[in-house]
């Protein structure tokens, strides 16, 4: 094969990869596959009706340098893309990951709204009691605060508690600082998808209609 010739297919090769993406050239992000990895050495049957509940705990994944990675939800009231900080909050953004491409959190309800606070989900009884199967600490390193609406934040019932339920600030909410952990960002939805699910909570939590999470998904840049 001529010098000309083997110039010509790897531009085209590096073409295609950035068409079609760097993972699907070169492998699949470490992160996923060290979370799929784990998945099938597990004997997680989806068949029980409380698998969900009974789940083994991940491991801390390894995050590939430079890379974003996002948590997509697309419920029944809008989409929300929240970008992870993995590097803040290494535990939570394995847990999200492994839970999500587990398919747990579809399906699942914020089954807390209030108004001028937070809309609360994740939890697989909908009850605001339950939990994957495990617990976990908190991460707090002092870089990130509930400054802001769309804080996505690890809700529990005390140190070492966390587990799959999480929630989204609709302002800032800095008395949470220090004990909740943030691991990640709205980045899109903020002002339609939240917006209107802060209009469907009340001042007991109670939503005025369901709201649902269909499908949960990992987005990697």
């Amino acid at each position: 094969m001529s010098t000309f010739m083997i110039k010509t297919l790897l531009k085209t090769t590096v073409a295609a990869c950035l068409v079609f993406s760097l993972t699907g050239c070169f492998g699949p992000d470490q992160a996923i596959q060290q979370t799929h990895t784990f998945i099938e050495k597990q004997n997680i049957d989806k068949q029980r009706k409380d698998w969900k509940t009974t789940l083994p705990e991940p491991p801390k994944l390894t995050f590939s340098e430079g890379k974003r990675y996002f948590w997509d939800l697309s419920t029944n009231h809008g989409n929300l893309s929240i970008e992870l900080f993995h590097n803040n909050a290494p535990v939570h953004v394995s847990s999200t990951i492994y839970l999500t491409e587990l398919g747990f959190y579809d399906g699942l309800i914020f089954h807390r709204i209030i108004p001028d606070f937070m809309a609360q989900g994740g939890d697989p009884l909908g009850s605001g009691r339950g939990n994957p199967g495990y617990k976990y600490a908190g991460e707090f390193d002092g870089e990130h605060s509930h400054d802001k609406a769309g804080v996505l934040s690890m809700a529990n019932a005390g140190p070492g508690t966390d587990g799959s339920q999480f929630f989204i600030t609709f302002k800032p909410t800095p008395f949470l600082d220090g004990r909740h952990t943030i691991f990640g960002q709205v980045t899109q939805g903020l002002d339609d998808t939240l917006s209107t699910l802060a209009t469907l909570g009340s001042r007991s939590g109670k939503t005025s209609s369901e709201v649902v999470i269909n499908k949960a998904t990992i987005r990697i840049e």
